[in-house]
């Protein structure tokens, strides 16, 4: 499939907003849906619309075969076994799924160590830091040393010797757009349970889980033109196996008793309840889809878009840019105009010249903080703009980006 085709799936790109032709740079985020993935869902809920795993007339066992399908499609996706992969709502539940259960089963105990980033999104934050406070195992942080937020090598050898139990690590920043070394933290940590938020890594780069191999893996299927409210939590067999469900209800269980409770075979043990049916349906087609383009192409395609508009950034004055400038940089861009308020760059953007763009501290406080005390901006607003792009992006869509930039700086009077 040739790139330059592939905008015709997106009739949302053919909108004008304010007057402009909309420039969607907002994908970090949230990316936009193609037609196929729409149809797809649409078809579903039209001719084949049931319930899973709970009845045996046509149409449920319709959903079931197909539901199943897709958890065939992410399997061999990620060189999975089927068991190994658990459908969630999104990576955030996913991650809570994961903290809860170790914990449950004692794999976590009071003053373990688990290690995680700085640079991490609250969702790979916030739920080892609450609970740390219930249950007394140590959180302990990777702070970056490089340039303006990037996280080195070295960051991560100095806790080699705490032997952490648990690492819990980003796969590619949501602010600094960095790429990490996964193979390198497992090369230091043999012994701990890696856990890889490929949120932002998964839609850009294709994971063999087995090669890599890292204990659980987690990403969203609406960062990677899929539905929302879907997820994919990929697991270990051996831990999957013996973990203790973080929710309870229907679907889930083998037996109930007045007394107890057995539960069913992974990966269904993880999925109380009525799961997303569509949305599942529709990811297995939005692999299908990424897999048509190729995950190669794709990758290049956003290496040279990023490194083209860090290139054109680069050349305004009092623009400061967060992460790395190297290859390790890729697909998002975060940045701040001296001056001007992030929101108030992000707002005119979007209504003087159609862009959308993300602006805010992007569910990553705790670097706001780190970037605040490098920046060598007048004032650090504890936020960053940010663009992010994805297949259907184009140089064109940049250069209107910095032609609107340049133009803002003008208004503001920032010298």
């Amino acid at each position: 499939m040739l790139l330059s085709s592939i905008r015709n799936d997106f009739p949302v790109l053919f909108r004008t907003i304010n007057g402009n032709r909309l420039v969607y740079l907002d994908n970090a985020a949230s990316t936009l849906k193609p037609k196929p993935i729409i149809e797809k869902i649409s078809d579903f809920y039209l001719k084949h619309y049931s319930n899973v795993h709970r009845a045996v007339h046509t149409l449920s066992s319709e959903s079931t075969e197909m539901m199943e399908e897709s958890r065939n499609i992410l399997a061999s996706f990620l060189n999975a076994k089927k068991e190994e992969i658990i459908f969630t709502s999104g990576t955030t539940m996913s991650i809570n799924l994961i903290v809860e259960s170790l914990i449950r089963n004692c794999f976590l105990k009071e003053n373990d160590v688990v290690l995680i980033s700085a640079v991490e999104h609250h969702a790979n934050f916030v739920p080892w830091v609450r609970l740390s406070k219930f249950h007394g195992f140590n959180v302990e942080f990777v702070k970056p040393s490089g340039r303006l937020g990037t996280l080195e090598e070295q960051d991560f050898l100095k806790f080699k010797e705490l032997k952490p139990k648990v690492v819990s690590i980003t796969g590619h920043s949501n602010v600094t757009g960095q790429e990490i070394n996964i193979e390198y933290i497992k090369s230091i940590f043999p012994e701990a349970i890696l856990i890889v938020d490929g949120a932002q890594l998964i839609p850009h780069k294709k994971i063999d889980v087995k090669k890599l191999n890292v204990d659980f893996l987690v990403f969203s299927g609406h960062k990677m033109l899929g539905p929302t409210g879907v997820g994919v939590l990929y697991g270990k067999e051996k831990y999957l196996e013996v973990m203790e469900p973080f929710l309870y209800g229907g679907e889930m269980i083998d037996r109930v008793s007045f007394s107890d409770v057995t539960f069913n075979d992974i990966p269904y043990k993880f999925e109380a309840g009525t799961p997303n049916i569509a949305g599942i349906v529709g990811f297995g087609k939005t692999i299908k889809y990424l897999e048509n383009i190729g995950f190669i192409e794709i990758k290049n395609h956003i290496y040279d878009l990023t490194f083209y508009a860090l290139e054109k950034l680069k050349e305004i004055d009092g623009l400061e840019i967060y992460g790395p400038l190297d290859e390790r940089h890729l697909g998002i861009i975060s940045f701040n105009l001296d001056g001007v308020h992030p929101h108030d760059l992000a707002h005119l953007l979007d209504e003087k010249f159609g862009v959308a763009v993300r602006s805010g501290h992007h569910c990553a406080q705790p670097l706001m903080g780190i970037l605040k005390n490098e920046s060598k901006l007048s004032v650090f607003p504890n936020g960053t703009c940010r663009v992010s792009f994805y297949v259907y992006n184009t140089n064109e869509d940049i250069d209107i980006l910095v032609e609107g930039i340049k133009k803002i700086k003008e208004w503001f009077n920032v010298q």
